[in-house]
């Protein structure tokens, strides 16, 4: 059983991650995909980030009526900022009938040697990596751990759609129905 980690702020998730996640699944053979919503990603700015447990909901809430995506928290129970080596250590030892796989857009490999025990993650875990808008010109071709997949390249962004609703203006086919719903309710991004 390989399961597809998409680890993320998801703030908020949005119809891209979704495509991609989909995309990924298929091509990758996985047996499911497990959304890791981060509570602070120790590369970006929090000023602008929901509560960890309304992007968790809007999560749930995105994936609603697909059995193979399961919205996880596990980084909620982690000390901060989490380290994704830590979060993948953690996975192994409670589900040691899982193989878990990284998925990472190509954008964030322009970074990946700075992350933490970077090299551990590539040889223990291996990395899914979906294309993204622009050039990137880093690979790691040299790895076998590492996996090129197809995938539609949106350029959507949560930061788009939280100016979005600041603005007042619509958020619709860009994250889900109920999404959309539960930003309104909840009065996020204004």
């Amino acid at each position: 059983m390989v399961t597809g980690l998409f680890f993320g702020s998801f703030n908020p998730i949005h119809i891209g991650h979704l495509i991609i996640a989909q995309a990924v699944l298929a091509q990758a053979k996985l047996s499911d995909v497990w959304f890791v919503v981060s509570p602070q990603n120790p590369h970006k700015s929090s000023k602008s980030l929901a509560h960890e447990f309304d992007r968790l909901k809007m999560v749930e809430y995105a994936i609603e009526g697909n059995d193979r995506f399961k919205a996880v928290d596990i980084e909620f129970h982690m000390p901060k900022p989490s380290y994704t080596v830590d979060t993948l250590a953690w996975l192994r030892e409670k589900y040691p009938s899982r193989a878990f796989k990284l998925i990472i857009g190509e954008d964030n490999l322009t970074s990946f040697k700075k992350w933490k025990n970077h090299q551990v993650i590539l040889d223990d875990f291996g990395l899914l990596v979906y294309p993204r808008p622009g050039k990137h010109n880093v690979k790691f071709n040299e790895h076998s751990n590492v996996v090129y997949l197809e995938a539609p390249m949106l350029n959507i962004s949560a930061t788009y759609i939280r100016k979005c609703v600041k603005e007042d203006r619509s958020i619709r086919y860009l994250v889900s129905k109920s999404t959309a719903q539960y930003i309104r309710d909840r009065k996020l991004y204004l």
